[in-house]
């Protein structure tokens, strides 16, 4: 809103530094401040309602050094990041822009599924909260709106011809998008570590003939359902322990800006080779919001907790990070970027998979961590929270180096 308020002043009256919010980079430093002002400031008041309404965390008995002082904790503290993000969002990024649209969609649909699974577990007493089939329901819708946004809607395109910004042959700029010729609309995405790393979800299909690349979508959109349930489950499985969830998210969420500002800046792209994606700037202003929604979060996350983010929380971080990767065109960096996540899903699967084949086998279930998610098992062993947190965080921000340096290295 403001954004088009000091476009208007400029125009009309020719406001004196009206023109700074023209700028992505301005935009988005103060969306960080914003975001980071309300999840500190205001995140206080939102812990004392919840607090009032008796909106505590039932945690269960896994037999962990300092699980009972856990106990009553206010949960749903998600409200803070969905909050603190969509506020700066609507006040300072261009709403007609399709990917903050489509960011914003996620984020109040993810959340409204977290919400609910957290409305059943405190308000209805029920600790399996939502039933497993509805989460899942939910994941997929989403996953259908984002994929069918991505292949059908004009708005999103690519351009991969390579533009010599320094002859002025074809000068152009993050505010002329539509005047880019060619763009088009493609499934192309970018395959890590790889010199020619292109790839064509539509080639998967054409392999049958060329007539077939109109039905690409039936196989995009499936992708897209898979990568937003999985790193929505992700999220959820990781938010185990104070600050770990919002902490690694944070770490993503900062390398994914990276990435959304030199794919949406015509000479950053050029330079460092990569497809470039017009209008995807705009997505930079989001993802400085939501970043500082969960540091701010953070402020009270932090050990010992006076909040828990809840599913709320958890499964719309999961969301908003499966959608940025997929607009980036970066969603196949995401078993390395997300790792922690990707972690956190692999010790669950291989301690379900391995109990149920020893007890077939055997007769008895055996395990292979002492306890999973894999975080448990390191406080099973003694680690203390603030450690495993700590530790974490420093490989998580191993893998975004890895990530970013995936930009030159291949």
């Amino acid at each position: 809103m403001l954004y088009y308020l000091f476009e208007y002043l400029e125009n009309q009256f020719q406001l004196t530094g009206a023109s700074v919010f023209q700028y992505i980079t301005f935009r988005a430093a103060l969306a960080i401040i914003l975001s980071l002002l309300f999840s500190t400031i205001f995140g206080k008041r939102i812990i004392r309602l919840l607090q009032k309404m008796q909106v505590g965390e039932s945690v269960r008995d896994l037999g962990l050094e300092g699980q009972a002082e856990k106990a009553g904790t206010p949960t749903m503290g998600g409200l803070i990041i969905i909050f603190s993000t969509l506020i700066p969002v609507l006040l300072l990024a261009k709403l007609e822009n399709i990917y903050v649209i489509m960011l914003i969609v996620t984020t109040i649909w993810m959340g409204l599924v977290g919400f609910t699974d957290d409305y059943i577990k405190v308000f209805k007493k029920d600790k399996g909260g939502l039933s497993g089939k509805f989460k899942v329901l939910g994941q997929v819708g989403l996953g259908i709106f984002v994929g069918a946004v991505m292949y059908f809607h004009p708005d999103v395109t690519i351009k991969t011809e390579k533009i010599n910004p320094v002859n002025g042959t074809e000068l152009v700029t993050q505010n002329s998008a539509k005047e880019f010729n060619p763009a088009e609309q493609s499934l192309k995405t970018t395959i890590p570590f790889v010199k020619d790393n292109e790839f064509d979800y539509s080639s998967i299909v054409t392999w049958f003939g060329d007539d077939y690349a109109k039905y690409a979508w039936l196989v995009f959109i499936p992708i897209v359902i898979f990568i937003v349930t999985a790193v929505s489950n992700g999220a959820n499985l990781t938010d185990g322990i104070d600050g770990l969830a919002a902490g690694s998210s944070a770490i993503i969420v900062f390398t994914l800006a990276i990435f959304a500002f030199v794919s949406g800046n015509i000479f950053f792209s050029d330079y460092l080779n990569v497809m470039f994606i017009p209008r995807l700037g705009e997505l930079v202003v989001f993802i400085a919001a939501f970043a500082g929604a969960l540091i701010g979060f953070l402020w009270y996350n932090t050990y010992p907790a006076q909040v828990f983010m809840g599913d709320t929380g958890s499964l719309t971080i999961g969301g908003v990070i499966a959608v940025i990767a997929i607009a980036v065109r970066k969603e196949l960096l995401i078993p390395l970027l997300c790792g922690i996540f990707f972690a956190e899903s692999l010790s669950v699967i291989l301690q379900v998979s391995w109990f149920k084949y020893t007890k077939k086998k055997y007769g008895e279930g055996r395990r292979i961590f002492k306890m999973s998610p894999i975080h448990h098992h390191f406080q099973k062993g003694g680690y203390h929270e603030s450690k495993i947190v700590t530790r974490f965080w420093i490989v998580g921000i191993f893998l975004a180096i890895l990530s970013i340096v995936t930009l030159k290295l291949r």
